[in-house]
């Protein structure tokens, strides 16, 4: 079997996807020891891959198609050369990373015939090594991108995704948000109210009633987490509440909320990369899943519940204005949720309130 000793892998994708993938990062550093191995990312997903247990070097993909970025892709190719990789692995379908690999002269390249759907791409004449794996709805994407390390190195055996270390300010971060709950020493709980688009989203009033319900059961304090753009979205739901909600939205990068999470005794969520960081770190988690396939793309944790409403026409790839009932998430009840969150509550024994 060739040693590789520098390997680079591209996976210009979500949050989410490339968490996923250090499962498979995991088993090819399993069989590589020695190798040194950098991952090309979005900025979205770089910081959770810094002060990583397997990845010695990030670099960073910062394309935007309106920044006219030839002069950038050019640069990024010099980069590439300069760093003398003898293998690349992609993780996604996009045409660009196969490029690069291309141009950068990288002997061996591998890709896969498809990632999350059965159309062969063209872009695979771009690879030296195609690795076909059969394709559906059921299986996880993590299995998917370990497939592919099996399949090309010939080993075995299954990992889990792994993110960088939280380090001493991550934490120090985390207990300065969560002092600014309103009630000290009780059950805390997060939530993440907004989907990276609008097919992801469970109705607000839902999410209400849901912190409505808990706060009555259980002596608890609630906060909301998401990025930026997402506070006001947040605040929306903040202010049909009669029970207090602090907003954390933008307040913290990737690797505070690692921490966040780790300190929380409960996650209720859509189906988004935070999901992800809340399995790695273990916090008791419920995630409601719409248009997306859970059995895909569950949270990979034995203390995550998940919820779907299993609708004929899920998974689906349609605009939020072509899908007129938005089946997937109105047929998720409140009380579904509750009894979700409750049972992940109750399996770690806090208490409810006495009446």
């Amino acid at each position: 079997m060739q040693k590789y000793r520098n390997i680079l892998i591209p996976s210009i994708v979500n949050l989410g996807d490339v968490l996923l993938a250090t499962a498979a990062v995991s088993l090819l550093k399993k069989q590589y020891p020695r190798a040194k191995i950098t991952m090309m990312v979005r900025p979205i997903a770089a910081e959770i891959l810094q002060n990583h247990p397997l990845i010695d070097e990030v670099i960073v993909y910062d394309y935007k198609s309106k920044d006219k970025p030839i002069g950038k892709i050019l640069a990024l190719v010099r980069t590439l050369r300069a760093r003398k990789f003898d293998l690349s692995i992609c993780f996604d379908r996009k045409l660009r990373t196969s490029v690069l690999s291309l141009m950068a002269g990288i002997p061996v390249r591998v890709g896969i015939d498809h990632v999350v759907d059965n159309r062969r791409s063209l872009m695979t004449y771009l690879y030296t090594d195609v690795i076909i794996i059969p394709h559906d709805n059921v299986i996880h994407q993590v299995e998917t991108y370990q497939a592919i390390i099996r399949k090309f190195t010939g080993c075995h055996g299954s990992m889990v995704p792994v993110i960088g270390a939280i380090m001493p300010e991550h934490e120090q971060r985390a207990r300065t948000l969560l002092a600014i709950l309103p009630k000290k020493g009780t059950v805390r709980i997060g939530l993440c109210v907004k989907g990276t688009f609008a097919l992801k989203n469970w109705p607000q009033q839902r999410f209400v009633e849901t912190v409505e319900g808990l706060a009555a059961q259980y002596d608890a304090s609630f906060f909301i987490i998401g990025a930026l753009e997402d506070k006001a979205y947040a605040a929306q739901v903040i202010a049909k509440t009669k029970t207090p909600i602090v907003n954390f939205c933008g307040q913290t990068g990737l690797m505070d909320l690692a921490a966040l999470l780790h300190r929380t005794d409960l996650f209720i969520t859509v189906d988004t990369g935070a999901s992800h960081i809340g399995a790695v770190v273990g916090v008791p988690m419920v995630t409601i899943f719409g248009c997306t396939s859970p059995k895909m793309w569950r949270p990979i944790s034995d203390k995550a519940l998940v919820i779907s409403s299993n609708e004929r026409c899920c998974p689906c790839n349609v605009g939020y204005n072509e899908c007129l009932k938005h089946r997937c998430m109105n047929n998720i009840s409140v009380d579904q949720v509750l009894e979700k969150a409750e049972l992940v509550l109750d399996l770690y024994k806090y208490e409810v309130k006495s009446i």
